[in-house]
């Protein structure tokens, strides 16, 4: 898909979160059915996905870990799609460094660090070891994004 000034400013639009056809037509000056036409093809095209984001510091009784992974293996990608799917995990970043997969996971009094570990990372196999971060405070900084 060519990427024009028109199909960046919506995304732009779209950076923080939904917001209505409407609202990003007068943003920029085009018309509410342009709008939801572009919107839809960015979507269709697999260039835009709106997702929400949670903030586990607004649900009771949860925290959060960082958990970094190294694997004995490269498939990198594979393992990264088997550790999504464990109890707990938000989300699974592959990564250059230290480790090779980053997990965010939302822990809570009944599922905690030794159950995420001993139920749900020891079913995986080609784990050459981990290392935890507790998140004490977290951020989401409204990062431009340059496009």
């Amino acid at each position: 898909m060519k990427m024009d000034e028109t199909n960046i400013a919506i995304i732009k639009q779209l950076r923080h979160g939904r917001k209505s056809f409407k609202k990003i037509a007068e943003q920029l000056s085009i018309s509410e059915n342009t709008a939801r036409a572009r919107v839809n093809r960015l979507l269709d095209e697999g260039v835009l996905e709106i997702s929400a984001r949670v903030d586990p510091e607004a649900i009771q009784e949860h925290r959060v870990v960082m958990v970094g992974v190294k694997l004995k293996t490269m498939h990198l990608v594979k393992k990264g799609e088997e550790f999504s799917k464990l109890k707990g995990v938000v989300s699974v970043s592959v990564v250059t460094g230290r480790y090779d997969l980053i997990l965010v996971v939302l822990l809570n009094a009944g599922f905690g660090l030794l159950e995420f570990y001993t139920e749900e990372v020891s079913r995986i196999e080609d784990v050459q070891s981990v290392e935890t971060f507790v998140v004490y405070k977290g951020y989401n900084l409204k990062v431009p994004y340059i496009l």
